[in-house]
C-alpha cells in the first residue's frame, strides 16, 4: 500500500529505523520524526547487540548495521563470584554506545530522506498523516492517552536496580555479586567504547534500606543519586579498579513490564517498549524496537490497505515477542534471587545463568563453551574433568547417568525408576523415610503459591521425610516453573529434591541438575530424549 505521510513520535532507535526502512521502502511519502529531546543529548550509556540481531539488521539494512558495527565495542563475558571465575567466549556480541547508536540512525534517516524535528513534543492526534508510529517509550503518553482503547497495563518488578557508566572500558562484561554488611549487591556490567562502559547494579530494598540508601522521594528529575553513586564505587572497588561511576538522571527504580492487549488503534500503530517491554538481563529493548520496524514496514508493504497492514504486523511479532517477554520474566526473576545461589560454584553458576530461562539447552552451550560446561560437570559430578564427556551430544544421558548420595538417600542415577525411591505420599501424609510428594502450581516460582509450596516442604522437613518429589502439569512452561520451586524448597529444608519431568524435557532437567536447582528427576512419558 502507498501511504501520503507517516509521523513517528520519539526519535529513539525504534522510530528512527523505523522511519529510514519506511522511505526506502516508499520513496514517495513523507516520514517525519517528532524527538522532544535535542539531537546531542541522550539517557542511557551503552546498548547490547547480539549476533541474532546483527543477522535480523543486517538482512533489513545492511549499510546502517555495517555503521553501528564499526561504532560499537566487541568483548567476552565473566561471572565473578567470591574470588572464583568463568569465562566465556563470544566475539559477535557488541556494545556501542546510545548516543554513537542514535546519530548513526540519525544520519541514515536523513540519508533516506527523512524529516527530523528535535525540541517537539507532540500529541499523534494532532498530527495530519496517515500512520502515527507511537515509538516514545516505556512512559508512551500515546498508549497512556489511549490506554483503555490498547488494552494496555504496566506491572512492576519487586527488584530495584540503577544506571552508571564508567570511564574506561572493562575487559569483559562483568556479572558479580559484593556481599556487604547490608545485604548483596550484584552488577551488570559491559564496556560499549575503548574509554565507556555501562555499570547497572541490583539489590532489594531491605538492602538498600540497611545501606542508608533508600531512594529520596524529591530527587529532581534530571539528578542523580549521588549517595548511591558514592556508597556503590566502594562496594565495587575492585571492578571499578579506582575509577568513579558516571551518572545520567541515575536512581534507583523497578523494572516495568508493558503489556498491550492491541498494539494498534485506528491510524496509530505502538513499537518497541511503547507496546512491550522486556527485562534488560536478556538485553532486549533496542533488538525487539528495531525488529518491530522491519516487520511494521514489511505488513505496510505487503497489504492494500492500513487496518490489514497493521493486523498482519501484530500477528506476526506478537508470538516472537511474548515468546522473549517470557524468557524476560523468567530471566528478571532468576536475578531478582540471584543473592541466594552464591554458594554454587561459579561454572555451575555460569550454567544456571545460561539456562535460567529454558532458552540454551545445555547441549549447546557445552558446544560453544566446552570449557566452562567441562568443570560445571566435573563439578558437579565429583569427578575430573577429563572423565566428562568430549561431545555435546553427550552431555544430557551423562548428567541424567550420575549417582547421586546426598541427604541419606542413595539413587544408581539421577533419573532413577520409581523401584528405586522410597514410598512416594502424599504430604500431608507423609511420615518419616517417606518420600514426599507436593503439587506445584504452574505460574512465579516466588509468588504466594511458591511460598506455600516451600511451606509445606518445611512441615514434611520437620517429619523427617527422606525426600521430596515435586509433580505438576507436563507443559514445558510448568516443568520450568517447578524446577524452579525445586530450587527453593531445596534450599529451605537442606533434602534431597526430585521433580517429575516428561521424558521429553530431558535436556531441561539436566540443565536443573548441573545448576543445583534439584538432586534428580523422574522422568514420565517414554523415553528420554538426548541432547
Amino acid at each position: 500500500m502507498q501511504l501520503r505521510r507517516v509521523s513517528v513520535v520519539g526519535g529513539g532507535p525504534g522510530g528512527l529505523y523505523a522511519a529510514r526502512l519506511l522511505k526506502i521502502a516508499q520513496p514517495g511519502c513523507e516520514v517525519v520524526v517528532h524527538e522532544q529531546g535535542t539531537p546531542d543529548t541522550t539517557f542511557g550509556f551503552g546498548v547490547g547487540l547480539a549476533a541474532g540481531t546483527q543477522r535480523n539488521l543486517l538482512a533489513a539494512d545492511p549499510d546502517s548495521l555495517r555503521d553501528i558495527v564499526a561504532a560499537g565495542y566487541r568483548h567476552d563475558m565473566q561471572m565473578r563470584v567470591r574470588g572464583q571465575v568463568s569465562s566465556v567466549r563470544n566475539d559477535a556480541l557488541i556494545g556501542v554506545a546510545r548516543t554513537e547508536l542514535l546519530l548513526v540512525l540519525q544520519d541514515h534517516a536523513r540519508r533516506a530522506g527523512v524529516q527530523l524535528r528535535f525540541g517537539e513534543r507532540v500529541s499523534g492526534d494532532d498530527l495530519d498523516a496517515d500512520l502515527v508510529v507511537a515509538a516514545d517509550g516505556v512512559s508512551s503518553p500515546t498508549r497512556d492517552r489511549h490506554a483503555e482503547a490498547f488494552g494496555a497495563r504496566v506491572t512492576t518488578g519487586a527488584g530495584l536496580y540503577l544506571w552508571a557508566g564508567t570511564d574506561f572500558a572493562l575487559p569483559h562484561a562483568l556479572f558479580e555479586p559484593v556481599e556487604t554488611e547490608a545485604g548483596t549487591f550484584v552488577t551488570h556490567a559491559y564496556p560499549y567504547r575503548d574509554d565507556r562502559s555501562t555499570f547497572l547494579v541490583e539489590t532489594d530494598a531491605d538492602t538498600l534500606d540497611r545501606a542508608g540508601l533508600t531512594p529520596p522521594d524529591d530527587l529532581p528529575w534530571d539528578a542523580d543519586d549521588e549517595a548511591s553513586l558514592r556508597h556503590l564505587e566502594g562496594v565495587f572497588a575492585d571492578a571499578l579498579q579506582g575509577h568513579r561511576l558516571i551518572g545520567n538522571r541515575t536512581r534507583w527504580m523497578r523494572f516495568r513490564t508493558v503489556h498491550a492487549d492491541r498494539w494498534h488503534v485506528g491510524r496509530t500503530v505502538l513499537l518497541g517498549d511503547a507496546a512491550h517491554t522486556a527485562h534488560y538481563s536478556i538485553g532486549s529493548g533496542t533488538k525487539l524496537a528495531m525488529e518491530d520496524a522491519i516487520e511494521l514496514v514489511a505488513s505496510l508493504q505487503g497489504a492494500t490497505g492500513l487496518p490489514e497492514a497493521l493486523e498482519a504486523y501484530e500477528r506476526v511479532r506478537r508470538p516472537a515477542v511474548a515468546r522473549l517477554q517470557e524468557v524476560a520474566r523468567r530471566s528478571q526473576l532468576w536475578w531478582e534471587s540471584f543473592p541466594d545461589r552464591l554458594d554454587v560454584p561459579v561454572d555451575r553458576l555460569m550454567v544456571a545463568y545460561m539456562s535460567r530461562a529454558g532458552n540454551v539447552p545445555l547441549a549447546r552451550f557445552a558446544a560453544t563453551s566446552p570449557d566452562v560446561v567441562h568443570q560445571a560437570l566435573a563439578d558437579y559430578a565429583g569427578t575430573d574433568p577429563v572423565d566428562v564427556p568430549a561431545g555435546p551430544d553427550q552431555v544430557v544421558d551423562w548428567v541424567l547417568d550420575r549417582p547421586v548420595e546426598t541427604g541419606g538417600l542413595e539413587l544408581p542415577t539421577r533419573r532413577p525408576d520409581p523401584g528405586q525411591l522410597p514410598e512416594a505420599v502424599d504430604v500431608r501424609d507423609a511420615g518419616a523415610g517417606d518420600l514426599a510428594t507436593l503439587v506445584c502450581p504452574s505460574g512465579d516460582a516466588w509468588s504466594a503459591a511458591g511460598d506455600e509450596v516451600v511451606r509445606s516442604a518445611r512441615t514434611a522437613a520437620a517429619a523427617s521425610v527422606a525426600g521430596l518429589l515435586l509433580q505438576g502439569s507436563d507443559d514445558r512452561p510448568a516443568v520450568l516453573d517447578r524446577l524452579d520451586v525445586a530450587e527453593r524448597v531445596r534450599s529451605a529444608t537442606g533434602l534431597p529434591t526430585l521433580a517429575s519431568v516428561p521424558a521429553d524435557l530431558a535436556d531441561d532437567a539436566a540443565a536443573a541438575l548441573v545448576s543445583a536447582r534439584l538432586d534428580a528427576v523422574v522422568l514420565t512419558g517414554g523415553p528420554a530424549r538426548a541432547g
